[in-house]
This record gives structure tokens, C-alpha cells and sequence, in this order.
């Protein structure tokens, strides 16, 4: 499989079912989502339905994972370099990599460091602006210990950011192909601070995954539309829709009738 299309590749065979198909080009993609997302903010969320609802098709991470070997892969990093000690983490970022916008936000810029340090300071610093914010707790990213593990991080330039460990961890680099590890927009964050409407971050999401949020009727359907400049390619499908339904017999119904063409496994989530 090439990268180019990994992100929505992932998220379609992460969903689909043994026996599915779906045909490639159809304009509307229907998935009957089990339940309502409790965020679309993946940092702060903890459950399965949203991180599929948001990480998955809203966001990219610095690094994903290769389909086969499950190793970490270039996303909006290209490349990283660490130090013999194994303690310096020196990461290159992905160019021309483009923000959707929606009804409170237009981007004026690309993705650069500066998101990557609004994306891990927010979950790392207690006295960073948006760290109470929607009253996060970021359980992933306590859980995995990151929060003693770095000791420090910065800007290099826009396209390289640096990360001190107090140790070396072998895990460092996986962690951040993991949904918490979602790359937002500082400056989307900025904006709706000036504004004094900081939770337009994570309730009406701007990142650079495969699809912007369209329409969100809680607990009946998520709407979402293609990016048209994603920067992994073209989205094979326009539309994409999760009907929340949360009766198992239900959504089988619905998927032998084509009124969704995906259901989700009978499995356990990870945060990855």
C-alpha cells in the first residue's frame, strides 16, 4: 500500500467488516457509528466512537502506522533524528499541509511548529491557556507518561521542533501516532481565545485530516465533507456520514438494507 492514501485506508479497513464492500468513487460513505461522540477533540476524548469520530477523520499525528508491520510511518513529520543519548527527539515537518476552515475560522497559514507545540503544551502545561479548556484531563497522554517524560520542547524553526526527554523511551516516537497525539490549530486556537469562545476548538474542530465537520445533530448523524486540498491526495469520496445508532441489531439492519455500507467491529477500542 502506498502512503499516500494510509490515513482513510486505515480508517476504512479499521471499520469494515469481514465480508464489506464498498465501491470506490461513490460520492456518500454511511457509517452506522455506535454512539455519539463525546468530543471532537481527541485529547481530551477517551472513548472508541469519538476517536473514530475525530482523530480518524478530522486529524493527522506526527507519525501513523504502516498497515502491515504496525511500525511508525512519516504523517506530518517527514523525518526525525535522535541523539546517541537518547534523549534529543528533532523532528522535520511535513510542507504546503493545509487546515480546513469552518463558520468561525478561516486559516491565513500552512501547518508548522507552531501547532505541534500548541498540540502537546495544551495537554502538558497546566498553565497553558487551553489546558482547562472544556475541562480536559488528557487521560491518554497522562496514562502513557508523557507529562514526566518530556522534559522540554520547542520550536527550532517552522519546520523543526525538538523534544527533551529526562530518559530515554523506547515508545517516544509510537506515542505520536496515537489519537491524543492529534495535531490542532494554534492558530484556530488563538482566534477563538481573542474571542472568548475557546470551546469552538474542540466542538467545532479545524484540523488537516481527509474531511472537515460539516453538521453535527447529536445523538442522530455526523456530516462531514472531503478536504479539498488534503495533502495526502484526494479523498476518494465527498460525503461522509455517521449515523449514530446504537442498537447492534439495528445498525445489521440498516447495513443488509445499504442504508450505512460500514458498521464497526465487535472489538475493543485502543487509543491508537
Amino acid at each position: 500500500m502506498s502512503t499516500g492514501k494510509t490515513t482513510l485506508a486505515l480508517l476504512l479497513s479499521a471499520l469494515l467488516p469481514a465480508g464489506a464492500a464498498w465501491a470506490a468513487g461513490n460520492d456518500t460513505l454511511v457509517y452506522c457509528s455506535e454512539a455519539s461522540p463525546e468530543s471532537f477533540n481527541p485529547q481530551i476524548a477517551s472513548s472508541g466512537p469519538s476517536f473514530v469520530a475525530s482523530s480518524q477523520v478530522l486529524y493527522n499525528r506526527l507519525v501513523s502506522f504502516d498497515p502491515v508491520k504496525n511500525t511508525p510511518i512519516p504523517s506530518l513529520a517527514t523525518e526525525w533524528h535522535v541523539s546517541e543519548d537518547g534523549k534529543t527527539w528533532t523532528f522535520t515537518l511535513r510542507q504546503g499541509v493545509k487546515f480546513n476552515s469552518n463558520k468561525f475560522f478561516k486559516p491565513t497559514r500552512d501547518f508548522n511548529a507552531d501547532d505541534v507545540l500548541f498540540s502537546v503544551l495544551r495537554q502538558m502545561d497546566p498553565q497553558h491557556p487551553y489546558h482547562k479548556v472544556s475541562q480536559g484531563n488528557y487521560e491518554y497522554f497522562h496514562d502513557v507518561g508523557l507529562d514526566k517524560l518530556i522534559k522540554s520542547v520547542k520550536k527550532v524553526d517552522d519546520y523543526h521542533v525538538q523534544f527533551e526527554l529526562n530518559e530515554p523511551n523506547a515508545a517516544f516516537l509510537a506515542d505520536w501516532g496515537m489519537d491524543f497525539a492529534s495535531i490542532l490549530s494554534a492558530e484556530y486556537g488563538e482566534a477563538m481565545l481573542k474571542k472568548g469562545t475557546p470551546e469552538n476548538v474542540d466542538n467545532w474542530p479545524v484540523g488537516t485530516g481527509p474531511y472537515a465537520l460539516q453538521q453535527y445533530k447529536v445523538d442522530s448523524q455526523i456530516r462531514y465533507i472531503a478536504n479539498p486540498h488534503y495533502w495526502e491526495g484526494e479523498v476518494p469520496t465527498k460525503h461522509l456520514i455517521f449515523s449514530i445508532t446504537p442498537n447492534v441489531e439495528t445498525r445489521l439492519a440498516k447495513l443488509q438494507t445499504n442504508e450505512c455500507q460500514i458498521i464497526p467491529r465487535r472489538r475493543r477500542y485502543s487509543s491508537r
